[in-house]
């Protein structure tokens, strides 16, 4: 769930040309499906990955979902 009531916000996806680019979320059931029409085929996904991330995904006691992404890309820091 939301705490707000508003549209899920703070997800990332990106494609094999490993640019992010914001995604659109929605709960279905149990879970979250992302996407984004910049995106034609996405292949990760990152929630809340960012320094002082706009984020709004709780789970059912009223806990903040914590950042993950499902890749292991190394940022523009790393060698």
């Amino acid at each position: 769930m939301v705490k707000d009531g508003n549209e899920v916000t703070g997800f990332a996806v990106a494609g094999d040309d490993r640019q992010f680019h914001w995604a659109k979320a929605v709960i279905e059931g149990s879970e979250v499906v992302v996407y984004s029409e910049e995106v034609d085929n996405p292949v990760v996904v990152r929630y809340a990955w960012a320094d002082n991330p706009t984020c709004n995904l709780i789970n059912s006691e009223g806990l903040p979902a914590v950042p993950f992404r499902t890749d292991n890309w190394k940022g523009i820091t790393q060698k």
